[in-house]
């Protein structure tokens, strides 16, 4: 049981070391142009963070 966690631990730190420089610019390419056409297709993103307008009384 323990080796599997260590496995883990190690294949994760690689995949991390991976993700360094270019790899990093091509994952945001990737997710940026996801977004994009999502948007074609009429998806929205929305803050969940808003501020509410308060009404004129």
């Amino acid at each position: 049981m323990q080796n599997r966690w260590i496995f883990k631990v190690i294949a994760f730190l690689m995949a991390v070391s991976l993700l360094s420089g270019c790899w990093t610019l091509a994952v945001v390419g990737v997710g940026a142009y996801g977004g994009y056409k999502m948007k074609e297709h009429g998806y929205t993103l929305q803050n969940p963070i808003t501020k509410e307008k308060k009404a004129n009384k």
